[in-house]
């Protein structure tokens, strides 16, 4: 289990580092894909550092699940401007949000971690 959580982080931290750096330093089909969703240049610098900022948090301890989760939601409302807004495909988007709940199973114990730690602040 330790090999595959290791082997999801490098790899979605490799993926979202490169896709929100895309996204900051306004690649064109960034800032175009944000134009066609019509919310403005603002939500794609948003977008970007949601993206690096959890694929950081892949590599904090206890904040793995975070990381994972906060990447599983920008996902699939990433799907789901593709399906309903700029097209044409969602799948890269889901499959990324497949890989980001598969990282959530196999940390789910450190779910209970953050609760608590939470739950005592």
């Amino acid at each position: 289990m330790f090999y595959a959580s290791l082997a999801l982080r490098v790899l979605l931290s490799i993926v979202f580092l490169a896709a929100g750096s895309a996204k900051l330093f306004g690649v064109a089909m960034m800032v175009e894909t944000f134009e066609a969703i019509g919310w403005g240049q603002w939500f794609r610098y948003v977008t970007a550092v949601v993206e690096i900022g959890s694929a950081a948090l892949l590599w904090v301890q206890d904040m793995q699940v975070v990381g994972a989760g906060l990447l599983f939601a920008t996902m699939i409302c990433g799907a789901l401007f593709h399906v309903f807004v700029i097209g044409p495909s969602a799948v890269p988007a889901l499959v990324l949000a497949a890989l980001c709940a598969v990282l959530i199973w196999l940390d789910r114990k450190r779910i209970r971690t953050i609760l608590a730690h939470f739950g005592s602040a």
